[in-house]
């Protein structure tokens, strides 16, 4: 089965423009995911989707491969499919540009699960965090039946502590495989009232019956999302 890693990255961010580009321990952003990804085994090929040239430069520059895509999709899911739509790969593995945490095992265990397992047509990572974490809203929480399916994802604190308080809880992090027709087919799916409450997208496959298969991992330390984020993950990088 060939298996894809794509990592949506676009120029224009809300409280960081031009975050992709931003340097990190002497390179860019981007090509420390794209290191992470290309070092994962069992991914054949690793691209960057962007509608930046500048992006797609910086890329180039590095050695990777850039596929330009349309700027007006609504989220990455729709970035990620068109160019999935137009490449040779089974499995599409979704890695977001401002993760240079991500490690490269827990991509391989992703690529490897889809592979094994035929039935799992979504499958994504989770990792323990603490009752005190699961408070923050941005954090999204995760629960999972015992096949370890996910159950639901949510901003809030699930389970909810009533009268007890669980050792801890699970939050989502934001890297998926798809199947390839599991993925072009997102964006003709329902959009539940759950998803434009939550503002969660993964909520359009659950409420349409497409099961995702989370793998519980230890946490990778923090994404990018401002630039002050930038000297911590240089910290963790070093250490």
């Amino acid at each position: 089965m060939r298996t894809v890693a794509i990592i949506p990255a676009r120029w224009r961010s809300t409280r960081f423009p031009g975050k992709p580009l931003a340097m990190i321990a002497g390179k860019p952003m981007i090509e420390h995911v794209w290191d992470k990804a290309c070092a994962a085994q069992g991914i054949d090929d690793v691209i960057v989707a962007t509608d930046d040239e500048r992006i797609a430069e910086a890329v180039t520059a590095f050695g990777g491969r850039a596929e330009m895509t349309r700027a007006d999709h609504a989220c990455g899911s729709d970035r990620l499919a068109e160019v999935a739509g137009r490449i040779d790969a089974e499995i599409v593995i979704n890695i977001q540009g401002d993760e240079p945490l991500v490690r490269s095992s827990d991509l391989a265990a992703l690529a490897a699960l889809m592979r094994a397992e035929p039935g799992v047509r979504v499958a994504s990572l989770c990792h323990p965090i603490s009752a005190d974490e699961a408070a923050n809203p941005s954090r999204v929480k995760v629960v999972c039946d015992a096949a370890g399916d996910a159950l639901y994802f949510s901003r809030a604190r699930i389970p909810h502590p009533r009268d007890t308080t669980p050792d801890h809880y699970r939050q989502h992090a934001g890297v998926y495989a798809y199947r390839r027709e599991a993925l072009l087919g997102f964006a003709g799916l329902p959009v539940p009232i759950e998803e434009s409450v939550e503002a969660l997208e993964q909520l359009r496959f659950l409420s349409a019956g497409i099961a995702i298969r989370m793998i519980e991992t230890a946490p990778t330390g923090p994404g990018v999302d401002t630039p002050e984020d930038v000297a911590l993950v240089e910290k963790l990088l070093e250490n």
